[in-house]
């Protein structure tokens, strides 16, 4: 069984990673689904399909429940446990998922490290935030504020977000040991506030947020 991570981040809050070395037969045959999902698995092709199902039998692992509970997408399509009151949060990257769920807004981004991020970096990456980026630890850098960024946008969960206007990360030095950061929606009128917590598993980064209340 590949779980590789499971942790509590909040006093009722948990945090799991699975390496997925299944094939969809197998999570299927423990994993049932209802009618959305089995409608929303046949829109995916690929190798994002056995990624979609491991991210959701993790889910029902951390659940702890003995019958699985169905995930289903709101109006804006953040994913919801049913059944339950905690908030949840899924990713996935090449042979990776991760979950987080909690009982106030969570989001997790994972990533495997990618040399081209550098040319992305004008789209997601403000002003200020470049301003504390250093060139030996640029890239790693990058991609910690990216998987901060999407971290932030799930744990959010609505649409109409600009990633480099109003989603904003602290300043933070990076280790690979990994770290802690505050980050912050902005839009309108509204403020939301989120403890950002990084962890490097080379060739990943992943970024877990908890939003403060």
């Amino acid at each position: 069984m590949p779980l590789i991570l499971q942790k509590q981040i909040l006093p009722e809050g948990l945090l799991g990673v699975w390496k997925i070395e299944e094939t969809e037969s197998w999570f299927l045959s423990l994993m049932p689904l209802n009618r959305e999902e089995e409608e929303e698995l046949d829109r995916i092709r690929g190798k994002r399909r056995l990624e979609w199902l491991a991210g959701r039998w993790m889910l029902h692992l951390l659940s702890g429940r003995k019958t699985r509970g169905a995930v289903k997408k709101d109006e804006c399509g953040k994913p919801r446990l049913m059944d339950s009151t905690y908030h949840i949060s899924i990713s996935h990257s090449s042979e990776l998922a991760a979950v987080v769920a909690g009982p106030v807004n969570v989001g997790i981004d994972i990533q495997i490290f990618v040399q081209k991020i550098d040319h992305l970096a004008h789209k997601f990456v403000h002003p200020t935030e470049e301003l504390f980026l250093t060139a030996s630890t640029r890239l790693e850098q990058l991609h910690v504020l990216w998987c901060a960024k999407e971290a932030l946008y799930k744990g959010y969960g609505r649409r109409q977000l600009d990633f480099k206007e109003h989603i904003r990360v602290s300043p933070f030095t990076y280790s690979p040991k990994g770290g802690k950061m505050r980050g912050s929606i902005q839009k309108e009128r509204e403020t939301h506030f989120f403890e950002l917590i990084y962890e490097v598993r080379l060739p990943y980064f992943m970024v877990y947020g908890i939003q403060l209340v």
